[in-house]
């Protein structure tokens, strides 16, 4: 009964991706070029048409918040630069619907997939190429059918599809042992067919449209965790900065009366709500005073907060002061990102930018990755 209840859940899920892809067929090779017209992240619109003198044309669906894509960032860079002077043009569109993204989706990356943060990434990374965004309709991605990011298309000059897949063999540089993308361009500046037309593709599926209510459900799966508070002694204090956990830690003091700690509180949440399932957690610290308990967990339920929140076991708010942090003056909001060996990554006095502490975490998340 196990294994026949098991093969009927792998071909209900077989039949919903083979459903999928033939909603978004990827475009046949020797396809005519469909046309476009997108905004891109440099303030203006462009076409199929703003690629004519080009003797190839790269099309690639790339996407802001795939780890998988980010580690082609700078490849693509190179790419232009190395057949700028060829003939060659190479335009990146993304195709998710940013709607239809998770938070938990976004654990390996500062940044989703809106049209904002698009620019954002692009000025942080100088892309040498035109950056377009389709996500508010995807009508783009529709009639090209990426099944993943990155992938690439590759034109000719009479705008026939010539190859489509990835762009190498490995998303770690160092193991690369093909450049489909590289040799396709090579064969065809020569007059010659690609060695490899089509391959299978690595990467992060695409986020078509229709998924908000499924984020809406995680939502309200997240907003229905417990809450709690736990009170917070020297000795709490001093193993909290220690940081033994193995996990990146980001501590944040806080009170109820101080405005700025309010107004960013969401942003912590939403962070931890990014990061948790990687090595990260985020801890609260109240410093309002213990009988002050009642109305600072009810904050924190308000607010969702449902990761790890103390609150000062006492009024001495000095003396547990210096037992996390001895050059602390008292300030809040006061933020830490503490590695698991202790050493301290990001110290903030005052309000944080969100961004700031997205990128410290990711960097310090992804240095520990396998390269």
């Amino acid at each position: 009964m196990k294994a026949t209840l098991g093969f009927l859940l792998i071909a209900s899920l077989a039949a919903i991706c083979q459903t999928r892809a033939e909603e978004h067929p990827t475009l046949p090779l020797g396809s005519s070029a469909p046309d476009f017209n997108l905004p891109g992240v440099d303030g203006r619109n462009w076409a199929l048409k703003d690629f004519a003198q080009a003797k190839i044309l790269v099309v690639v669906f790339t996407a802001v918040h795939c780890p998988t894509a980010q580690y082609y960032e700078e490849r693509l860079k190179q790419l232009v630069t190395d057949y700028k002077d060829k003939g060659v043009a190479l335009v990146a569109i993304m195709p998710n619907d940013p709607k239809s993204v998770r938070l938990d989706e976004l654990g390996w990356t500062d940044l989703s997939d809106s049209f904002a943060e698009m620019k954002l990434r692009a000025d942080e990374r100088h892309f040498n190429f035109p950056y377009l965004y389709d996500g508010d309709t995807e009508s783009v991605a529709r009639t090209y059918g990426p099944v993943a990011t990155p992938q690439a298309f590759i034109f000719d000059a009479g705008r026939k599809l010539q190859y489509v897949g990835a762009i190498d063999d490995s998303e770690r540089v160092q193991h690369v042992t093909t450049h489909y993308v590289r040799d396709a361009l090579a064969a065809l500046l020569a007059g010659q067919e690609p060695p490899v037309t089509k391959t299978k593709v690595v990467g992060c599926s695409i986020k078509w449209a229709g998924k908000a209510d499924s984020v809406k459900a995680y939502l309200e799966k997240l907003a229905a965790e417990p809450v709690s508070l736990a009170s917070a002694d020297a000795v709490v204090l001093k193993a909290l900065r220690r940081n033994q956990s193995d996990k990146f830690r980001l501590v944040n003091f806080w009170a109820t009366w101080c405005a700025p700690c309010v107004a960013e509180f969401d942003e912590l949440v939403t962070i931890n709500r990014m990061y948790r399932h990687r090595d990260f957690e985020l801890v609260t610290v109240s410093v309002n005073r213990p009988d002050e308990e009642k109305s600072v967990l009810g904050f924190l339920k308000q607010k969702q907060a449902s990761g790890k929140n103390l609150i000062f076991a006492s009024a001495d708010r000095e003396g547990l002061i210096n037992a996390f942090d001895p050059d602390w003056q008292g300030p809040v909001p006061y933020t830490v990102l503490i590695a698991p060996d202790g050493r301290v990554i990001y110290k903030e006095t005052g309000s944080i930018d969100p961004l700031m502490v997205k990128r410290a975490i990711v960097k310090a998340l992804n240095e520990k990755k396998p390269w």
